[in-house]
């Protein structure tokens, strides 16, 4: 069940917004509700929804009205009309008590500017929420250690922001937000004022505490590259409108419109790709050490292909067997598998990208298996399927 349901949601700006979306139902552009009556239409129509724990990344050039949307989700900016539904409640219709509960324990915000108290120390900014929601100096500070250390700013707790960085004084606002404990984390172009190299770093960052805390994040970006590698899907947005939801591969390889084409012409998409988009799980190009030679053989021959991969009962890995040895193992009478499984084969992990399997794939015409961290069997990628996957070019750095 989605966390955040968004429906219908309207933003106008003016002293006449009844008259601006009448105008907007008859079909009239957002320029000429401008010229004609002097309202500006921030969000016309948005819907979409959120799942808990998935990372929802909302993009798109300056003046999308992708600012204007992550304000109307905590109603730091009241909608026109519309619903904005958060676990199973009406934000729009919430009074100030409730407003000001669902802000102080479901959800909090990371701001482009850090947004840190200069008089404060490190410990005192990243525990200001809590002290906001009435815990005690203890448990508020407990609290706090854990949020900065899981950010990496464990020993500077004494320090003032004037001696960090710009990035470390974003992480200490990431850390005020993570120690209220959040259902929702809202981020606001979060690293857009940081060096490429520090934002790099803090996408990593991001992207390693959430594969430890599956919070649901949404994350406002006007960098592509930023969107592809966060989100688990994309809403791209332009002039007030959601023109594509999806997720980075349904972007990249399905553009819905000939503006969100544009938008991905010139992405490397070997930086972008991963080994999960882009495998097949194909049932007959494995077998287990029980079914022998013979039966490897056989699943060969049925499928036209020349090499199968061997799991175990946990649908472990173990390895692969080629159809000379399978072959070799029949003419000599053996029944077991065993002797002739290629332990030392080529793996790669599900987030693993294109460009770093190119390497394994030159040259060779064996699929490479995927497995996760446990060494269990997700699937195969097949060099033609990458080359596919490709086929217009790769831009040169």
């Amino acid at each position: 069940m989605a966390i955040i349901k968004v429906k219908n949601l309207y933003k106008i700006y003016g002293k006449h917004p009844d008259m601006a979306l009448k105008m907007l139902e008859e079909g009239h552009s957002k320029e000429k509700i401008l010229s004609d009556i002097g309202q500006t239409v921030g969000l016309n129509n948005i819907s979409f929804e959120v799942e808990p724990g998935e990372a929802f990344v909302v993009m798109g050039l300056s003046g999308s009205g992708k600012s204007t949307l992550i304000r109307c989700l905590n109603r730091l900016i009241d909608s026109t009309s519309g619903s904005i539904i958060i676990n199973g409640k009406d934000i729009t219709k919430m009074n100030k008590k409730e407003l000001n509960e669902l802000r102080r324990e479901k959800i909090s915000m990371v701001f482009q500017s850090f947004a840190v108290f200069p008089h404060k120390t490190v410990l005192e900014n990243a525990a200001y929420g809590l002290k906001i929601m009435g815990i005690s100096q203890v448990e508020r500070e407990k609290k706090a250690y854990e949020a900065l250390e899981m950010v990496g700013l464990k020993g500077w707790e004494d320090f003032l922001p004037s001696n960090l960085s710009g990035g470390m004084q974003q992480r200490v606002g990431l850390a005020r937000a993570l120690a209220t404990e959040p259902d929702i984390l809202l981020m606001d172009e979060a690293f857009s004022a940081l060096d490429p190299l520090i934002r790099k770093e803090m996408q990593t960052e991001l992207l390693e505490l959430q594969e430890r805390m599956k919070k649901t994040i949404v994350f406002i970006t006007h960098d592509l590259d930023e969107a592809l590698r966060i989100g688990d899907r994309i809403a791209l947005m332009k002039e007030g409108e959601i023109v594509q939801v999806g997720t980075p591969e349904e972007i990249m390889m399905s553009p819905a419109t000939d503006y969100v084409e544009k938008f991905v012409e010139d992405v490397d998409r070997s930086r972008v790709l991963t080994a999960e988009m882009i495998m097949k799980k194909p049932s007959t190009v494995v077998i287990h050490p029980k079914d022998g030679p013979r039966i490897a053989l056989h699943r060969m021959e049925e499928s036209n292909i020349s090499s199968i991969f061997v799991l175990d009962k946990q649908n472990c890995l173990l390895g692969l067997v080629m159809a000379e040895d399978a072959l070799q193992a029949i003419e000599k009478n053996e029944k077991s598998l065993e002797n002739i499984i290629r332990k030392d084969i080529p793996t790669v992990f599900p987030e693993t990208l294109l460009k770093d399997m190119f390497s394994l794939l030159t040259g060779k015409s064996l699929p490479l298996a995927v497995v996760d961290d446990n060494h269990k069997f997700k699937g195969i990628v097949l060099r033609g399927t990458v080359m596919a996957k490709l086929a217009g070019g790769i831009p040169s750095d």
